[in-house]
């Protein structure tokens, strides 16, 4: 049985995945990557019955944050992101909203987490994975509980594709070596959660590298 439970929304003109993630028979969940549309955010919280108690961040591109400040104020919770994320969320040139955005801005996380970082929130255990390359400060969660695990990879890896390199503070070799060095040596049935587009799992895209 599964104990991880997992709501997908897709949010905003680049269709951004935010999910929201709690344990079986729980209401306390974590929100990853609330990306837009916040009154569509809290709506579906509210529906489900949910209490937020985080919001954890894979990476500080416009696209992902953009509701940020709202869910904060609506919930009163704790934002994690990479601790070498600062200087994108903190810039507006780097996080994109700049130059793709209608309107340039900037949030802060509340706490910067290190790599390999060990968390529990909403009775989930959480792994924080640096994984730089899309961003210097990318982060990918391992989030499990039970024996069973799932893996939130931003805009590091998606279904049979990686993500860009092009951008402020990335790098394509770092983007790569995250790749195979922190989610390729995951067991092949560990379903991952992209940042944009269906879910797949290690398995699957293995066979690209």
């Amino acid at each position: 049985m599964n104990q991880i439970n997992i709501s997908k929304l897709v949010l905003g003109p680049i269709r951004t995945n935010c999910y929201l993630v709690h344990k079986e028979n729980t209401k306390e969940c974590m929100i990853i990557d609330p990306a837009d549309q916040p009154d569509r955010i809290i709506a579906t919280i509210n529906d489900e019955l949910l209490e937020p108690v985080a919001v954890l961040l894979t990476h500080g591109h416009y696209d992902h944050i953009g509701a940020v400040e709202a869910v904060k104020r609506q919930f009163h919770v704790p934002v994690y992101a990479g601790s070498e994320e600062k200087e994108v969320l903190r810039n507006s040139y780097n996080n994109l909203s700049e130059l793709m955005g209608e309107h340039p801005f900037i949030i802060d996380a509340t706490d910067y987490l290190e790599d390999m970082q060990k968390l529990f929130l909403a009775g989930l255990n959480i792994t924080a994975l640096a994984t730089p390359g899309h961003t210097k400060g990318g982060m990918s969660y391992l989030i499990s509980c039970d024996g069973e695990q799932v893996l939130f990879s931003g805009d590091t890896l998606f279904q049979g594709s990686v993500g860009r390199y092009d951008f402020p503070t990335s790098n394509g070799r770092a983007l790569f070596d995250s790749i195979k060095n922190k989610l390729l040596p995951l067991a092949d049935d560990t379903p991952v959660f992209p940042g944009h587009g269906p879910a797949t799992s290690i398995g699957e895209e293995r066979t690209m590298f």
